[in-house]
C-alpha cells in the first residue's frame, strides 16, 4: 500500500489477500497474490493452469504445464497439487497480518497529500515500504529493507550500478564436498532471470546430487564498464557453461563476442538464445552448430532460421527484423522436438538438447532453469561421470501457453475474452468494482509471469481495480505484442472491449528490444482505436540511480523503450517499476503506479463521459509577457484557430456558452483592452485563488519558497490573491499560461542552469485540476513553458516539475508539424499527445523595388547582349542597380559603377550578368510562408502550388520517383546537378536554362492542380485509367504539354507518370482537413494516428496534419541518403575554403534536434565526414558504429570539430552524441602525422596543457547540463535589454560547457575549461538550415547557440573566425557565409512587401511576426556581428519612415 491511500483501496488490498487464501488454485504465486506487499517472498506455488492444456504424458518431448520440480522429490517441502504449500499459506497469513498493521498506520497521513492522491496525483517516488518477513526469520532492519527495494545503489555514472557479487552463488564447503563443481556464467538484457537462476543453483547445491554449481550473472549494460569487463573475462576463464539472451545492443554484442569467442572452444557448453546474429554463432552444444547444419530436418531447421532472418531484412526494412526473427524461431522451437526425438545420431541428440534448453529458458521458473542446467551438465561437462545425473528423471520443459489472458487471482489462463469474463464477473463482485466500469487493456511480457517476477504487474492491476476499473491483461511469449490486441482485446464479433491500453513491457508493439515493425503495430492499434500508453520499467538502472540522475532514464532504454514506441503512437512514457539490486526482481514504484493507473482511467473516462459534461481547458501562451504577445504560437493564427475549435466543439455537443460573435470579440474577452499592451493586470481575471486555498490544494507549494519566497509572490498576483487569467465559456476555459517568471529581469537567471515555476504558475495548473476540474487540457500552439520546467530529461519522477504541474490531466497539444524535436520534449516531459498543425502555405518570395528593376534589366540584356553599344550600357545599369540593392556584398568581384563596360569582353559581361541573375533567382524562388495558419482551414489547391513545386524538385529513389528538374534536364542531355553547379558560378547560359527549368516545373504543377480540382476548387480523387486514356488520345498528359510549351518538348512521359501520380497524392494530403477531427478523436478517448514530424517537402508522410507527431528511431541515423548529401555539403565548404590548399584546422559545429530529424542526420554525417569517418550500420540496420576513412582515400587532413549540441538534440540523440565522441576519439588516437590529422594535433596539445590522457583530451561533444536548454543569450535580445556582450559570452561557455564521453554514456560532466580550450583553436563556425520555413531570423535558437564572437575572444590572436551556413532547403545545396544568409533572409522576408503585407492581414499576431524577425536579426549582431547596416536602414525606411505602414 501507500501513504494517503483512500480506505477503499486498503479494503481492496485485503480482499486480494483473503481471496488468494480462499481460492483453491493451481495458480498465482504468493507474490502475485500480495503484489508489492510481499515482493520479497521466496515461496511460490505453480503458475496458473491453462484452461485447455493437460499435463504431457511421460516420455513426451515438449512443453508441459508447470507443477513439479526439476527432479522428482518426495517428503517435506514438496508442492501440493491443489495450490501453495503449507509454508506458503503460513507466509500469506504473516504477510496479511503485517499488511493490516501497516495499512492502519498509513491511513493517518497528511490530508493535503491525501486529497491530491484522491485526484490521482502523486508525491515523490516511493517503493513499497512494507515487506513481509519470511516465516521463521527476524524481520529485516531498515537497511535490509532498502536493499531489498533496490535502494542500495550509487549515483548514476553512465553504467548501471554494477554489483556482480550480489549475483554470485558459490556452494559452501559442505555442499561442495565430494561433488563435481560446475560453473555457470550468464549475461542477460533484463534482470528477471536472475532470481530464477539463483534459486535454481541454490536448489542444485542443496539437493545432494552428483554436482554442485557456482553461478555468476551480468546485466548486458554493465559490460560497458572496463572493470566489469575484466571481471567477466576472468569468470569465463574457468566457466563450464555460458548462457546469454536478448543481446540486441550492437556495440555490447560485439564486446560480448570479443570476450566469449576466445573461450568458446574451451567451454563445455555455450547457450545463446535469441540475440544478434554474431552472438547466435557462439552457440555450442556438442556437435550442434546452427551455422553448419545442412540436409534433413536439422538442416531444414537451420535454413528456416536463416530464412526467417533474411525475410525480415528484405525490402530495406531491417528495423523489423528483431521481433520477427524471434517469433519465427519460437514457432520452429515449438514444433521441432517431437521430430528430433526419432532421429538417430549425436547431431540430433545435441539439437534436441538445445531446443529443450531454449524451452526451459522460456519457461523461466527456477525449476525450468534447474532442469536446463542439469540436462546440459549431465551431457556436456566432461568432469561429470556419464550417467551420474539421471537424464530420464529430469523434467521436460514446463511452460505457460505462448499467449493468453492472465490475472494474478484467476485459476487459469484464458484463450478468449468471453471465457475470461465468465470468471472475472465474480471477481469484480468480490472486490466491489461495477460490471460496467471502464476496462483497461494491459499488455504484459510472458517472461515476467513465467519467472514469477510479476509484482509490478500485480501492483498496477490492484491499483486499477482499487480505483474502480476493470482490467484485461494479455501476454505473449514472442516479441509481437500486437497479438493480445488482436486476440484478446476484442470479442467474438470483433468489437473492442477496452477503453484504454497500457503496455507494461516498455517495448515497441511489434519487435521488442531488437527493433520494430511500426506499420503492423499501427494497423493493430488503429483497429482497437483506444489511447495507447507505454509505461517503462527500469532495466539498466537501480531505483536510486534513476532517482539521483539528472538525465533520468538510461540512454539505451530511451532509444529502445521511448523512441521506438512513440513511432507506434504510444503516449506517456512513465517509469513505473525499478530493479532490486540484490535479487534482480522488479519492484513497483507505488507513486508511479498510481499515476499510470489514474492517467489510464482519465483517458478511459473520456470515452464514457457525455460531451455535454466534459470540461476542457485551453491554454494560451505569452512570451515575452505583455498583452501584445498573448496567443504566441509559431505560424498559427491562435485566436482564429480557437474560434474554429470552440465552434466545432459546440457542434459536437460540448457545453460552450457565451462565445463572442467574432474573432476580435474573443480576443477582447481575454485581453479586456487590446490597446493596453504592457499591463498584465488588465488581462481578464477568471479566478482569484487565496493563499490558503493555494497552499491547501498545491502539494508542492512549500518547495517553491526557496526560489520565489512565500506566496503569493510578485507574479500573477494583486498582492493578496493569486490570479488566474482567462475566460470561461460554459465547460470550456480559455486560460493564459503564466510565463517562466524571469523575462523582466533576464540577468537574474542568466548564470543559472535552469528555471523553476513560480507560485502563479503552480496556481494556474492547480486551478485547472482542482477548481475548474478539467477532464482534458489542450495546450494551443508551439510552444509553452511547462515541458521545459526543471526535471529529468526523460523518465520523470514525482518530484520533476513537468510531472507535478500536469499531474494526471490528459494533455493534448497542438504543435507545428515542422518542429518534431520540441514536440518530442513535450511528449516525454509533460505527457503530451501532440496533434500536428500545418505551417502557412508558401509562395515564391518574388522580387520588388530595385530587385524587380534589376530583373527587367537582365531580361533586356539577354535580348541585346550582342549589341555592343546597348549591351554594354545595360550591363553598366545592372552593376549600378545591383550596388544600390547591396548585391555587391554577395558578388565579390562585381565591377565598380564607374568601370567602362564597353572595354569588357562580352563573355566577361555575360559572367557579370549571370552572377547578378543567379542572385536574383535565388531571392525570387525562395519559399516564403504566407501569413498564419488557422486550425481547421487547410490551404486551397491553388495555395499548394509552391509546396508541390518544391516536393517535385527532389529525387525519391526509394519510391522510383525522379525529381522534375532532373527529368527536364535529361531531355536536353544534362543532369540537374551540372546545371546547378554551372549556374552557381554565374554562367549566363546555364542561369537562364535553370530559370527555364524552374518555370517549366511551375507550369507543370499548376496544370496538375487545375486538372485535379473541380469547379468548386475541391481536390478530386484522380482516375488514373481515364488520365492514361486522355493522354493517349490527346498526345500526352496535360503536364507534359505544359512542359513542352515551356521549351522542353523531349521530356519522357514514362518518367513523368510516377512523379505526377505521387504529386496528386501529396496534393490531396496537403488540403486534407484533419486537425479538428484529430482533436475530437483525442477528446473522445480514441487513438490518434501517429505520423512523423518534419518538413513536408522532404517527407510528405508528415501530411496530412492532425497526427500524433513523433521523431524517428535515433539509431537509424544518419541514413545513406543523408551521408551522400553530407559529402556534397562538406565538399562545397572545403572547396570554398581550400582554394589555396589550406584547410581549416578546427570547426565549431552546432547540432540541432529538428534539423537532424527532418534530414535523417545530415549534420551528423557532416561532422563524421569532416573528421574523416563513416557510419557503419549493424546487422539490424542500426547505426551504432563508425570507422576511420584511410588518409589516402580521404585525400585531405582530418579536420577537428567541436560539437555544440542543443539541449533538444541532447535529449533526442544522446546515443548519436556517443557515436560522434567515439569517432573523435578514434581519430585522436590514430597513429598519423599531425599535419594530416588536426584532431590528433589539437588533442596532443590539450593533453599536455591539462596533464590528462589523449583520450580524455579528445573531448569535443558538448551541450547543456541535463534538464537545461539554450545559452540564455536570446533572453536579453528578446526582452530588449542592454546586456554586456562579454557577460553573454561568458554565459555561453558556462551553460554549454558540459561534455559527453562515450566511455561514460549518458553522463554530462562540467568541462568548461576543456570547452574553452577547444574553441580557442577554431577557425570557422558552422550551422545548417534544412527548411525555408525556419531560417536564421525566424527563431532565436540559431543566434542563441552561435559561438562566433565567443571564439574570437578565446583565440590568442583575437581573430574573428569565418562563419558559414549550409542551406539544404532545395535540391541545390548551398554553402554561404553567415552574413550572406542573413542578407538573403532579410530580402526574402523582413524587407519584402509580400511578407509584411501578408503578416499585417493577421492583425497584432501578424505584427508580432514582423517584430520577431527584426529582433532576431539584431540577435545576429549581438552574437556574430553578421548584419549589414543596410538591413537596419531599409527596415527603418519600411516600417518607421513609411507613415502608412507605421499606422497600420
Amino acid at each position: 500500500s501507500r501513504a494517503g491511500r483512500a480506505p477503499f483501496h486498503c479494503d481492496t488490498q485485503l480482499a486480494y489477500c483473503f481471496q488468494a487464501m480462499a481460492t483453491p488454485q493451481r495458480g498465482a504465486s504468493t507474490s502475485a497474490m500480495l503484489g508489492p506487499i510481499a515482493y520479497a517472498s521466496p515461496i511460490h506455488s505453480a503458475a496458473p493452469q491453462h484452461k485447455s492444456q493437460l499435463a504431457g504424458r511421460a516420455g513426451d518431448v515438449g512443453p508441459q504445464i508447470l507443477g513439479r520440480r526439476a527432479l522428482a522429490r518426495d517428503g517435506p517441502g514438496a508442492e501440493n497439487e491443489g495450490g501453495a504449500s503449507a509454508a506458503g499459506l503460513s507466509q500469506t497469513l504473516a504477510a496479511v497480518g503485517a499488511a493490516s498493521v501497516a495499512l492502519r498506520s498509513l491511513q493517518k497521513r497528511d490530508t493535503r497529500r491525501g486529497r491530491r492522491l484522491k485526484k490521482g496525483a502523486v508525491a515523490d517516488a516511493e517503493v513499497a515500504e512494507v515487506v513481509a518477513p519470511e516465516v521463521g526469520m527476524e524481520a529485516p532492519g531498515l537497511g535490509e529493507v532498502e536493499e531489498m527495494a533496490g535502494l542500495g545503489g550509487g549515483g548514476f555514472s553512465g553504467y548501471t550500478g554494477s554489483n556482480v557479487a550480489q549475483r554470485r552463488v558459490i556452494p559452501s564447503a559442505k555442499q561442495a564436498e565430494g561433488r563435481v563443481k560446475v560453473k555457470v556464467v550468464y549475461v542477460v538484457l533484463e534482470s528477471q532471470y536472475q532470481a530464477s537462476m539463483t534459486a535454481a543453483v541454490k536448489q542444485i547445491n542443496k539437493s545432494g546430487g552428483p554436482i554442485c554449481a557456482e553461478c555468476v550473472g551480468y546485466l548486458l549494460e554493465e559490460i560497458r564498464n572496463p572493470e566489469t569487463v575484466e571481471e567477466l573475462r576472468k569468470d569465463l576463464e574457468d566457466a563450464n557453461i555460458f548462457v546469454c539472451s536478448l543481446i540486441f545492443v550492437q556495440e555490447l554484442a560485439e564486446k560480448l563476442v570479443e570476450l566469449v569467442a576466445p573461450q568458446r572452444d574451451r567451454l563445455d557448453a555455450c547457450l545463446c538464445f535469441p540475440s544478434m546474429p554474431e552472438v547466435m554463432k557462439l552457440n555450442k552444444l556438442g556437435t550442434f552448430d546452427l551455422t553448419k547444419l545442412t540436409g534433413g530436418p536439422l538442416g531444414s531447421f537451420a535454413e528456416q532460421i536463416k530464412e526467417a532472418r533474411n525475410k525480415t531484412l528484405q525490402a530495406g526494412k531491417p528495423a523489423a527484423s528483431g521481433g520477427a526473427f524471434q517469433d519465427s524461431l519460437l514457432k520452429l522451437v515449438r514444433t521441432l522436438p517431437k521430430v528430433l526425438k526419432f532421429l538417430p545420431g549425436d547431431q540430433a541428440k545435441d539439437a534436441r538438447t538445445f531446443i529443450l534448453s531454449l524451452q526451459h529458458w522460456l519457461g523461466g521458473t527456477p525449476e525450468n532453469v534447474e532442469a536446463m542446467l542439469l540436462r546440459v551438465a549431465g551431457q556436456y561437462v566432461p568432469a561429470v561421470t556419464p550417467g551420474a545425473i539421471d537424464l530420464d528423471r529430469i523434467m521436460e520443459p514446463v511452460v505457460l501457453p505462448d499467449s493468453g489472458i492472465w490475472h494474478p487471482l484467476a485459476p487459469a489462463i484464458y484463450d478468449t475474452y468471453e471465457e475470461y469474463m465468465e470468471w472475472y464477473k465474480g471477481h469484480l463482485n468480490f472486490v466491489g468494482v461495477p460490471q460496467d466500469a471502464p476496462m483497461i487493456g494491459v499488455i504484459l511480457q510472458k517472461s515476467h509471469i513465467s519467472t514469477k517476477d510479476d509484482g509490478h504487474y500485480v501492483s498496477l492491476i490492484q491499483e486499477l481495480e482499487s480505483r474502480g476499473a476493470r482490467v484485461l491483461c494479455g501476454y505473449t511469449g514472442g516479441l509481437d505484442f500486437s497479438l493480445p490486441l488482436r486476440e484478446y482485446f476484442v470479442n467474438r464479433v470483433g468489437g473492442t472491449e477496452v477503453d484504454a491500453m497500457v503496455n507494461l513491457t516498455g517495448f515497441s508493439l511489434v519487435g521488442g528490444p531488437a527493433s520494430q515493425d511500426a506499420k503492423k503495430a499501427k494497423e493493430a492499434l488503429m483497429k482497437i482505436n483506444r489511447p495507447y500508453m507505454v509505461s517503462v520499467p527500469l532495466v539498466f538502472q537501480s531505483f536510486t540511480e534513476w532517482q539521483q540522475s539528472q538525465l533520468g532514464l538510461h540512454p539505451v532504454q530511451v532509444a529502445l523503450q521511448v523512441s521506438l514506441p512513440e513511432i507506434d503512437g504510444a503516449i506517456e512514457p512513465l517509469i513505473y517499476a525499478g530493479r532490486d539490486g540484490a535479487s534482480g526482481r522488479t519492484i513497483p514504484m507505488q507513486d508511479r503506479i498510481s499515476t499510470v493507473a489514474t492517467r489510464a482511467l482519465n483517458w478511459a473516462r473520456l470515452r464514457q463521459k457525455p460531451n455535454a459534461e466534459k470540461k476542457v481547458a485551453i491554454c494560451l501562451f505569452q512570451f515575452p509577457p505583455d498583452k501584445g504577445n498573448v496567443g504566441t504560437a509559431a505560424y498559427l493564427d491562435v485566436f482564429g484557430s480557437i474560434f474554429s475549435v470552440l465552434g466545432r466543439l459546440k457542434e459536437e455537443g460540448y457545453t460552450v456558452e457565451g462565445i463572442p460573435e467574432d474573432i476580435e470579440g474573443l480576443q477582447k474577452s481575454i485581453l479586456e483592452d487590446p490597446l493596453e499592451q504592457y499591463s498584465m493586470a488588465d488581462l481578464n481575471v477568471e479566478y482569484r485563488m487565496s493563499v490558503d486555498e493555494y497552499e491547501q490544494l498545491c502539494p508542492y507549494a512549500e518547495d517553491l519558497r526557496e526560489n520565489w519566497g512565500p506566496p503569493p509572490g510578485t507574479l500573477n498576483t494583486d498582492g493578496r490573491d493569486l490570479l488566474v487569467y482567462g475566460k470561461r465559456f460554459g465547460n470550456i476555459f480559455l486560460g493564459v499560461q503564466p510565463t517562466f517568471g524571469y523575462e523582466g529581469d533576464p540577468m537574474r537567471l542568466l548564470f543559472a542552469k535552469s528555471a523553476s515555476p513560480h507560485h502563479g504558475f503552480a496556481a494556474f495548473y492547480t486551478y485547472l485540476e482542482f477548481v475548474f476540474g478539467a477532464d482534458a487540457l489542450l495546450h494551443f500552439g508551439t510552444h509553452g513553458s511547462l515541458e521545459f520546467m526543471p526535471g529529468k530529461q526523460v523518465g520523470m519522477s514525482g518530484s520533476c516539475y513537468p510531472d507535478r504541474l500536469i499531474s494526471v490531466l490528459p494533455n493534448l497539444y497542438y504543435y507545428a508539424a515542422n518542429n518534431p524535436s520540441e514536440a518530442t520534449i513535450a511528449k516525454r516531459r509533460s505527457y503530451a499527445s501532440t496533434i500536428s498543425y500545418l505551417t502557412p502555405p508558401a509562395e515564391n518570395a518574388g522580387l520588388y523595388k530595385g530587385l524587380n528593376e534589376l530583373s527587367e534589366l537582365v531580361k533586356s540584356y539577354q535580348g541585346l547582349r550582342e549589341n555592343e553599344q546597348r549591351g554594354a550600357s545595360i550591363v553598366a545599369s545592372i552593376v549600378a542597380t545591383a550596388r544600390q540593392c547591396n548585391l555587391d556584398k554577395d558578388i565579390e568581384d562585381l565591377p565598380q559603377e564607374d568601370e567602362d563596360m564597353k572595354a569588357v569582353p562580352i563573355d566577361e559581361r555575360d559572367l557579370i550578368v549571370g552572377k547578378v541573375y543567379r542572385r536574383l533567382m535565388e531571392i525570387e524562388s525562395r519559399a516564403l510562408p504566407m501569413g498564419l495558419h488557422r486550425v481547421g482551414v487547410p490551404p486551397t489547391a491553388e495555395e499548394s502550388v509552391a509546396t508541390l513545386v518544391n516536393i517535385a524538385q527532389l529525387d525519391r529513389p526509394e519510391l522510383g520517383v525522379k525529381g522534375l528538374p532532373n527529368i527536364i534536364a535529361a531531355s536536353v542531355g544534362l543532369n540537374a546537378e551540372q546545371v546547378y553547379r554551372s549556374a552557381d558560378k554565374g554562367n549566363l547560359e546555364d542561369v537562364a536554362r535553370l530559370q527555364e527549368i524552374t518555370e517549366a516545373c511551375r507550369a507543370a504543377v499548376r496544370t496538375l492542380v487545375a486538372e485535379s480540382t473541380n469547379s468548386q476548387g475541391r481536390v478530386e480523387e484522380p482516375n488514373f485509367v481515364v488520365q492514361d486514356m486522355m493522354s493517349f488520345l490527346y498526345g500526352g498528359s496535360p503536364w507534359k504539354k505544359a512542359i513542352d510549351a515551356a521549351g522542353f518538348p523531349n521530356v519522357n512521359e514514362d518518367d513523368l507518370k510516377p512523379l505526377f501520380v505521387y504529386l496528386q497524392s501529396c496534393l490531396k494530403l496537403i488540403v486534407c482537413n484533419n486537425e479538428l477531427p484529430g482533436l475530437l478523436k483525442a477528446l473522445n478517448g480514441e487513438y490518434i494516428e501517429p505520423g512523423p514530424g518534419g518538413d513536408p517537402i522532404r517527407n510528405p508522410d508528415v501530411l496530412p496534419t492532425g497526427k500524433n507527431m513523433h521523431a524517428l528511431d535515433p539509431q537509424s541515423i544518419p541514413t545513406k541518403a543523408a551521408v551522400d548529401t553530407a559529402y556534397v555539403v562538406v565538399e562545397r565548404l572545403l572547396e570554398r575554403l581550400g582554394k589555396d590548399g589550406e584547410f581549416p584546422e578546427s570547426i565549431a559545429f552546432t547540432l540541432w534536434g529538428t534539423d537532424n530529424i527532418k534530414t535523417y542526420g545530415e549534420s551528423l554525417a557532416q561532422v563524421l565526414a569532416l573528421i574523416g569517418c563513416r557510419p557503419v550500420p549493424d546487422s539490424l540496420g542500426r547505426v551504432n558504429k563508425v570507422e576511420l576513412i584511410p588518409l589516402e582515400q580521404l585525400g585531405r587532413p582530418r579536420i577537428d570539430v567541436v560539437c555544440n549540441c542543443s539541449g533538444v538534440f541532447r535529449d533526442l540523440f544522446i546515443n548519436q552524441m556517443n557515436l560522434l565522441d567515439r569517432a573523435i576519439k578514434m581519430a585522436a588516437e590514430a597513429d598519423e602525422p599531425i599535419e594530416q590529422n588536426f584532431v590528433r594535433k589539437h588533442t596532443l596539445d590539450q593533453a599536455a596543457e591539462f596533464n590528462i590522457s589523449v583520450r580524455q583530451a579528445a573531448t569535443r561533444v558538448f551541450s547543456n547540463a541535463a534538464g537545461s536548454y539554450s545559452a540564455n543569450v536570446a533572453l536579453a535580445v528578446e526582452n530588449g535589454t542592454n546586456v554586456d556582450e562579454e557577460a553573454l559570452q561568458k554565459q555561453f561557455v558556462t551553460r554549454k560547457g558540459f561534455a559527453l564521453s562515450s566511455d561514460n554514456p549518458g553522463e554530462l560532466t562540467e568541462s568548461s575549461e576543456l570547452f574553452k580550450s577547444a574553441l580557442s583553436k577554431v577557425d570557422l563556425t558552422f550551422q545548417n538550415l534544412d527548411s525555408s520555413e525556419i531560417s536564421l531570423t525566424d527563431v532565436s535558437h540559431y543566434f542563441d547557440n552561435d559561438p562566433t564572437k565567443v571564439v574570437q575572444n578565446l583565440r590568442k590572436d583575437g581573430k574573428k573566425p569565418s562563419a558559414f551556413i549550409a542551406d539544404t532547403t532545395t535540391a541545390n545545396a548551398q554553402v554561404r557565409s553567415l552574413s550572406a544568409q542573413v542578407r538573403l533572409d532579410s530580402r526574402t522576408k523582413l524587407l519584402n512587401p509580400k511578407f509584411y503585407e501578408a503578416s499585417l492581414k493577421g492583425g497584432y499576431e501578424g505584427v508580432r511576426e514582423i517584430s520577431k524577425r527584426l529582433r532576431y536579426t539584431f540577435g545576429w549582431s549581438t552574437t556574430a556581428g553578421a548584419v549589414d547596416n543596410f538591413v537596419y536602414e531599409d527596415s527603418n525606411d519600411t516600417y518607421i519612415a513609411d507613415e502608412d505602414i507605421r499606422k497600420r
